[in-house]
């Protein structure tokens, strides 16, 4: 059994199977690591959402805040931005079985054998592991609770406030914790947030650095596999850090990761997160990933 990790889809279902393709991947022995941003700007968050769907079995996927945006969406269509493609999954037949299976995935998966943990946008420097799991729990359990789903969605978005405090209570608590999980890049020692920068690790403002840069960060001694940031194009200089968001909507390219061994492999994409066609070559046959019903 192999295990593979791959970078932000974003609706980029092409991309994916080529990359599944090129390893021969087997949904019957293989896994697949997601890290989440499933959906959204991308040309086939349906499709994609199916076509993971399908193999659910052989998944484990963390969240992220596209893939939050759209339960939210889903719970009020208000909140619907012009910039999203996520009418195409909204007005699909199986849109809630698809939905319902979305808000069981976790914020983040720890694997204790590999001393590895798999996230969106990464861990703040001022917890320990420990602490990120319970963290993640309480909101996965939120996601999951039919009585507290709602309103966790609607008060999920915003940015204060900035900084884990304990004492914090409600949604308030729940908002900073998907915060952390999902939308974080830069942030002080003591993890407070800077949420409006997205460009590269030197445009950091002053007293503010990349999360897995600060020293006194308490997970150094585990693996952390994430995502997020398009703009680290793959680049993370920390060890034991390996950043995977390549930007592949954008029309940079989707990676995927061999989780034991290091290797990386990408599958180029076009300006529309389509697999970009190589001279004298033609594009790959999609992998045909069987339905489990």
């Amino acid at each position: 059994m192999t295990t593979y990790a791959v970078g932000d889809l974003q609706g980029c279902l092409g991309p994916l199977q080529c990359l599944l393709e090129k390893v021969s991947f087997d949904p019957t022995k293989d896994r697949l690591w997601l890290v989440g941003d499933l959906v959204n700007r991308g040309p086939q968050s349906l499709e994609t959402l199916r076509f993971l769907y399908a193999m659910r079995d052989s998944l484990v996927c963390v969240l992220g805040n596209h893939d939050l945006h759209l339960l939210a969406v889903w719970r009020n269509i208000e909140r619907l931005k012009k910039a999203d493609t996520l009418n195409e999954i909204l007005n699909a037949p199986d849109c809630e079985e698809l939905l319902q299976w979305l808000r069981q995935q976790k914020l983040m998966h720890y694997d204790e054998q590999r001393n590895v943990a798999l996230v969106h946008a990464g861990i703040p420097p001022q917890w320990s592991l420990k602490k990120a799991i319970k963290c993640a729990t309480e909101v996965e359990e939120a996601l999951r609770d039919d009585n507290r789903f709602e309103p966790y969605l609607d008060g999920m978005y915003g940015n204060d406030p900035t900084k884990w405090d304990g004492e914090l209570k409600g949604v308030t608590r729940l908002r900073v914790i998907t915060n952390y999980f999902t939308r974080m890049r830069f942030c002080t020692s003591d993890g407070k947030l800077d949420l409006k920068g997205k460009e590269g690790p030197d445009t950091a403002p002053p007293g503010y650095a990349p999360w897995f840069e600060h020293k006194e960060r308490k997970t150094r001694d585990v693996k952390i596999i994430f995502g997020h940031w398009a703009a680290l194009e793959g680049n993370c200089n920390e060890p034991g850090v390996f950043a995977l968001d390549t930007g592949c909507v954008w029309g940079g390219a989707l990676t995927l990761l061999n989780v034991d061994t290091g290797q990386r492999l990408e599958c180029e994409c076009d300006a529309h997160g389509h697999i970009k066609p190589q001279a004298n070559q033609p594009s790959p046959e999609p992998m045909p990933i069987t339905a489990k019903r």
